[in-house]
């Protein structure tokens, strides 16, 4: 007897078959469907976002050498400028970010949400970010002289001690771009036909190729011609110097960076590159002092930079903390005749055949200097120079300051400033509470 109140069908097995089974399912792109999203520029960021720290320090800062040079005025046609406050923050944030490429940055202002956030809405090109990272040198020199002036007047920055250090740089050429005098003569001779050709070629049949390529092939041939004969005329500079140093072999200068020189790295390689100089403030970490030279070694550099610092500020710290190829008795006495100590090792060991000439030859300064660095508190002092100027430099490596990709010792200083400029953007953060303490 059937229990069932209604016929059941037969029953048949209705899983999936041992196939269907072993397909995996997933969630598939649908990249046609519509979506609608709201919001505004301001809401892309959180309110402690490291653009919004930047701008706010940027705001700080007093940008009218950056404003009037803009062409762009009330009540005259012309299209209106980028502001220079957008620029310089995403610069200092593309630093602090190891973002070194002017198209890199392009790209980031139309792709990320930090860097949208500090255009707000403004368009940029790769062409405009480039030319404005070089060509300010002079402006930035400005800010950052007025930048460390608010914190010098906040009293949270102070000059009393300061440590300068340097750090080796590549230079945006290779080592087989270096020639002897021989080579350059051709090269000039070479490159200075090439452009009479390529003068007479565009003179004789306009539409060989078109205006805007022959206008580029004329420019490079040109370039090329300057940067020739810019390193020949190097060369008597390089001779003379490779000769007081005692060096022998034939001088040689590059054809890519005539300002170039070939310098002893860290690791030991030697490698065209440039030496960038930073001075510290001891108590805060803020770079108050930039220069970059094409010297490969860091003796001769101390003076200047404390006679720069005096023309910043007005002032002139009254210990300056170097490690050991900063030392120049020579400079040891400058720097002692306007009221500054210097705290670096002797460089001349005891034993070694030239110590009896450096004995000779010391005064009552250097002797000072000498007895102030054998007693322990002037070994004391003198550790603070690792704590400040290596920390710095290293910062500076972490954020990419290991090439310079551009040419020339003017360009190549305002990638410099603009490392140390972000640098103290980070460090002005950190003084601030000591600064509102200090009201």
């Amino acid at each position: 007897m059937n229990d069932t109140l209604f016929p059941l069908p037969e029953a048949t097995s209705s899983g999936p078959t041992p196939t269907e089974a072993s397909r995996p399912r997933v969630l598939r792109p649908n990249r046609q469907q519509l979506e609608l999203r709201s919001g505004d520029i301001e809401g892309l960021l959180a309110p402690t976002h490291r653009a919004r720290v930047v701008w706010q320090f940027v705001e700080g800062l007093d940008l009218r050498a950056f404003y009037a040079r803009v062409l762009a005025v009330e009540g005259h046609v012309g299209r209106p400028a980028i502001d220079p406050a957008i620029l310089v923050a995403l610069w200092l944030y593309a630093t602090l970010e190891r973002v070194g490429s002017a198209r890199a940055l392009a790209r980031l202002c139309g792709e990320h949400d930090a860097y949208r956030w500090l255009c707000g809405g403004v368009g940029v090109n790769y062409h405009t970010l480039a030319d404005f990272r070089v060509e300010s040198a002079a402006e930035l020199d400005d800010v950052l002289s007025s930048s460390v002036a608010t914190l010098l007047a906040a009293r949270v920055v102070t000059l009393g001690r300061v440590a300068q250090d340097g750090v080796k740089v590549r230079a945006h050429a290779g080592g087989s771009s270096f020639h002897r005098e021989a080579r350059l003569e051709r090269l000039v001779a070479a490159a200075s036909a090439r452009v009479e050709a390529l003068k007479r070629e565009v003179h004789d049949d306009p539409a060989a190729t078109s205006r805007r390529l022959s206008a580029a092939r004329v420019r490079a041939a040109r370039e090329l011609q300057e940067r020739v004969t810019e390193a020949l005329a190097e060369l008597p500079g390089v001779r003379a110097r490779r000769q007081k140093a005692g060096l022998k072999g034939p001088a040689r200068v590059s054809t890519t960076d005539p300002e170039a020189r070939r310098m002893t790295m860290a690791d030991g390689g030697v490698r065209p590159a440039f030496n960038a100089q930073f001075m510290t403030a001891t108590d805060s970490q803020v770079i108050v002092g930039v220069a970059l030279t094409n010297a490969g070694t860091d003796l001769g550099q101390l003076q200047p930079m404390v006679e720069q610092i005096y023309q910043r500020y007005g002032e002139r710290p009254r210990e300056v903390l170097a490690d050991g190829g900063y030392v120049s008795l020579r400079e040891i006495r400058g720097l002692a005749a306007v009221g500054c100590q210097v705290y670096a090792p002797p460089k001349v060991a005891r034993g070694h055949p030239r110590a009896r000439d450096a004995r000779r030859r010391n005064d009552e300064v250097t002797t000072e200097w000498r007895a102030r660095m054998a007693t322990d508190a002037g070994q004391a002092v003198y550790r603070q120079r690792a704590a400040t100027s290596e920390c710095v430099n290293a910062a500076a490596r972490n954020r990419g300051l290991q090439q310079v990709l551009v040419r020339g010792l003017r360009k190549g200083r305002a990638i410099v400033l603009w490392f140390a400029l972000a640098h103290n953007v980070l460090r002005a953060v950190a003084l601030r509470p000591a600064a509102v303490a200090l009201g």
